[in-house]
C-alpha cells in the first residue's frame, strides 16, 4: 500500500494549492481528483475549468465586442460590419483554460506530487493514519485534507437539460440566444447575463431577494443596478418561481412577482441560485465525519474536522465561496500541519464582480459598521474626477472608504468603476496591516492612474480631497 504524509482529496484552488504548499514544506504528497473536461482529467476544479477563468475570458471577449460596436467611434476609430464568431470566441476561452490547467499539472510534477485521477473516499483509520480509497486503490495517509468544493444548487423538480443550464453550461451555449432568462441575480447570474447581453441576447433576471446585491454597500448596489438596467438587463425582484418547463425548443418559466403570476418564454435559461457543498462519495457517513445542517463539513479555526488527522478547506466548509479564500486556506492548512502559524484573515477577503463597471469591496459596509457599534466616517471620490478614467472614457462609479471616527482605522473599502478588481488589493493590504485612512491618504500614488481615486477617497474621510 502506497503511503503519503499528506493526501489531498480535490484538485481545485483549495486542494491543488494545499498540495503544492505541503510539498514545498517537505511532505510526501498525493492529490486525488475526479474532475474531467472533455472526457479527460483536468486539474483546477470548478474555478479553472468551468468557473472563474472561462467566465472571465468570455467577459473580456464580449466587452471588446461591445466596445467596438458602441465606444470605438468616440476614440476616433470607425469600425463597420463587426460580427461575432462565437465558436472562435469559445475556442479562445478553452485555450486559456487548457493553459492554466496544464500549468497546475506541471506544478505537480515540479513539486513531485503524485496526481491520482478518480474519486477519493475515506475508508478507515489505522493507528495514526487514514486509509483512503484513491480511484479504486487503497493508500495510506498520515494527514488527509478534504477540498472537494461545491456544486451548483438545483431548483426543486428542475433537471439540467439542453435548454436549462447552470454556470458551466452557460459557458458553452452553441449560439447567442435571442431571449435569455437568468434565475439568480448573484455574481454568477449577473456576470454570465452580461456576457450574453453584450453578444446580443435580451436578458431577464429573476431574483428571489427583495433587492440587488444586498451584501454590498448600499451606494454601490444602487449605482450598479442603475448601470446594468441602463445596459438592458431586465431585473425582477421578490420573485417566486412556480414552474419551469423545457419544451425542447424553448423554456417557459411561471413566476409570481408582487402577487401577480406571469409566464415568460426564453430560448435558454441559466439557473444560478447558489452552490452546495460537494461531499457525495467522500465516505462521510462510514467514518462519522461530521457535517452541519446544510451539509458543510464541520471544521474548527485550524481546519481540523472531528476526525484526528483529517482537515477540510474551501467551499466544502462554507464561508465565502471564493477561489482566493480557498487558496489561502490551502496555504494555511499545509503550514499548520507543518507546525507553523497558518492563518486566514476573513475580515479582509476581497469580493469582486467582473461586470462593466466592475464591483469590488473588502471589509464592512457603512451600514454593517454602524450596526457593530462603530462611530463611522466615510470618504467618497468619483471616477468622473479622475484623469485616467477620463482618458479611458469610463468615468462611471466611485471609491468609498469607511473608517472608524475615533481611531481612523479603515473598516471597509467599496468600489465600483474601471479596473476596481485590481485596485481593491491596495485597500486589502492597508487593512491587513490595521492601517488608517490617513495611512492611505499619505501614500504617494502615481499620476495619472485610476488608483489616485483610492487616495482621494481616503483624503475625503477628513474632507481633504483635492480634486473633488
Amino acid at each position: 500500500m502506497d503511503s503519503y504524509d499528506v493526501l489531498v482529496i480535490g484538485g481545485g484552488p483549495a486542494g491543488y494549492v494545499a498540495a503544492i504548499r505541503a510539498a514545498q514544506l517537505g511532505f510526501k504528497v498525493a492529490c486525488v481528483d475526479a474532475f474531467e473536461r472533455g472526457g479527460k482529467p483536468s486539474l483546477g476544479g470548478t474555478c479553472l475549468n468551468v468557473g472563474c477563468i472561462p467566465s472571465k475570458a468570455l467577459l473580456d471577449s464580449s466587452e471588446k465586442y461591445e466596445m467596438i460596436q458602441h465606444e470605438a467611434s468616440e476614440h476616433g476609430i470607425d469600425v463597420q460590419g463587426a460580427t461575432i464568431n462565437l465558436q472562435r470566441m469559445l475556442a479562445r476561452k478553452d485555450q486559456v483554460v487548457d493553459k492554466l490547467t496544464g500549468g497546475v499539472a506541471f506544478l505537480f510534477k515540479k513539486n513531485k506530487i503524485t496526481s491520482i485521477h478518480g474519486l477519493g473516499r475515506l475508508v478507515r483509520q489505522e493507528g495514526d493514519a487514514w486509509v483512503v480509497d484513491a480511484a479504486g486503490t487503497e493508500v495510506l495517509a498520515r494527514r488527509v485534507i478534504v477540498a472537494t468544493g461545491s456544486s451548483p444548487r438545483a431548483l426543486p423538480g428542475v433537471q439540467w437539460s439542453g435548454r436549462i443550464v447552470e454556470n458551466s453550461g452557460a459557458l458553452t451555449l452553441p449560439e447567442v440566444p435571442g431571449r435569455l432568462g437568468v434565475i439568480g441575480a448573484g455574481v454568477i447570474g449577473v456576470e454570465l447575463g452580461s456576457v450574453w447581453r453584450r453578444l446580443g441576447a435580451q436578458v431577464t433576471v429573476l431574483e428571489a431577494l427583495p433587492g440587488f446585491l444586498l451584501p454590498a454597500d448600499d451606494a454601490v448596489s444602487k449605482l450598479a443596478l442603475r448601470e446594468f438596467q441602463k445596459q438592458g438587463l431586465d431585473f425582477h425582484f421578490s420573485v417566486t418561481v412556480d414552474h419551469i418547463q423545457d419544451n425542447g425548443n424553448d423554456v417557459t418559466v411561471t413566476y409570481t412577482e408582487n402577487g401577480q403570476q406571469t409566464t415568460a418564454t426564453y430560448d435558454r435559461l441559466i439557473v444560478s441560485v447558489g452552490r452546495v457543498p460537494h461531499t457525495a462519495g467522500l465516505g462521510a457517513d462510514a467514518v462519522n465525519l461530521q457535517l452541519d445542517e446544510r451539509g458543510f463539513i464541520r471544521a474548527d479555526a485550524h481546519f481540523q474536522t472531528n476526525l484526528p488527522g483529517v482537515y477540510a478547506i474551501g467551499d466544502v466548509i462554507g464561508g465565502p465561496m471564493l477561489a482566493h479564500k480557498a487558496e489561502d486556506e490551502g496555504v494555511a492548512v499545509a503550514e499548520l500541519i507543518a507546525g507553523q502559524s497558518g492563518h486566514v484573515n476573513y475580515n479582509t477577503i476581497p469580493w469582486v464582480i467582473y461586470t462593466t463597471p466592475e464591483i469590488a469591496w473588502a471589509g464592512l459596509t457603512e451600514k454593517a459598521a454602524r450596526e457593530q457599534g462603530h462611530t463611522v466616517k466615510t470618504g467618497q471620490f468619483p471616477f468622473s474626477a479622475n484623469g485616467r478614467a477620463l482618458g479611458h472614457n469610463d468615468t462611471r462609479g466611485f471609491v468609498k472608504v469607511v473608517a472608524d471616527a475615533t481611531t481612523d482605522r479603515i473598516l471597509g473599502v467599496h468600489m465600483i468603476g474601471p479596473n476596481v478588481s485590481e485596485l481593491i488589493a491596495e485597500a486589502v493590504t492597508v487593512m491587513e496591516f490595521g492601517g488608517s485612512a490617513e495611512d492611505l491618504a499619505r501614500t504617494v500614488h502615481a499620476h495619472p492612474t485610476l488608483s489616485e481615486a483610492v487616495k482621494e477617497a481616503a483624503l475625503a474621510v477628513d474632507k481633504r480631497a483635492i480634486h473633488a
